[in-house]
């Protein structure tokens, strides 16, 4: 089976490039919590994009089906290999790298978390290894103990948060602020999990500048269609300068055909290929 790259350039600089600009998040309510006295609540807004439930299932599915030829994205929870792209060990559910920092920062969540874990006594060798494709410190039992802490649901919950964290939410916020809807969301998404955000030439963020180069977004009066073309145009010839991108299938038979039927909704049923493998969701 074909293995796609799944990881990208020093993504522990993702975060606070994402959110520059962009403001805070803001802190969930308490569940279930009584209204103050006398104070008259705002009513909860629901989510109108690729932060909807629904649509966040899909696009965990759409990007498991280029990540590991699979829909089923928390199977991944236990994924771990070294794919030889330079950055270490790859793992999880969004591909956190050894080399990269992401890994780092989510094993020292789980273990702010869940102190003695199976994962916290190879924290000083992540944190040698970090920016660079070594093993040593992790060899030869950090895989095993991987799969046996992504049995453990407090993991699970630090991976997935750790993807919203670092991924997810500054890429549904940046693609609100362009006006682009659940599609184009996903597409920013899809983007900065597989490049980052850094500010080397093929990140996130050098990507959207390229694709502004060509188009407005519709924030900015331009036609999102147009734009989303533009902003894939340039997610291409970014892909194309590492080998381990060059098959760029996860836009031209996935994103691609989505936009090119002008389902911005990603309204189901959804078909596309990737990697030459077929999917489909009802």
């Amino acid at each position: 089976m074909h293995v796609p790259h799944r990881s990208t350039t020093a993504r522990r600089t993702v975060l606070a490039a994402a959110l520059l600009g962009l403001g805070l998040t803001a802190l969930p309510g308490t569940a279930g919590a009584a209204p103050e006295a006398g104070v008259t609540q705002a009513p909860q807004t629901r989510a109108t994009g690729l932060d909807d439930p629904a649509k966040k299932e899909i696009a965990m599915q759409l990007v498991s089906s280029a990540e590991n030829s699979s829909l089923d994205w928390k199977a991944q929870y236990q994924y771990i290999e070294d794919i030889d792209d330079g950055r270490g060990y790859t793992a999880g559910i969004i591909g956190f790298c050894s080399g990269t920092g992401d890994m780092l920062d989510l094993v020292e969540l789980y273990t702010d978390r869940r102190p003695g874990n199976v994962l916290a006594r190879y924290l000083p060798a992540l944190r040698e290894v970090d920016g660079t494709d070594s093993h040593q410190g992790l060899d030869p039992n950090f895989t095993r103990d991987w799969k046996r802490a992504a049995q453990d649901p407090e993991f699970q919950r630090a991976q997935n948060d750790e993807r919203d964290r670092v991924y997810f939410d500054p890429a549904v916020r940046r693609g609100k602020d362009d006006g682009i809807g659940t599609l184009g969301q996903f597409i920013y998404y899809d983007a900065i999990v597989m490049h980052g955000d850094g500010g080397d030439s093929t990140s996130f963020g050098s990507i959207r500048r390229k694709a502004l180069a060509k188009a407005r977004p519709p924030a900015q009066g331009g036609d999102e269609v147009t734009y989303l073309h533009a902003f894939l145009d340039a997610r291409v010839w970014a892909m194309k300068q590492e080998e381990a991108h060059e098959d760029t299938s996860r836009v031209d038979t996935a994103q691609r055909v989505f936009l090119d039927k002008r389902n911005l909704d990603l309204r189901t049923p959804l078909d596309w290929k990737v990697y030459g493998e077929s999917f489909h969701i009802d």
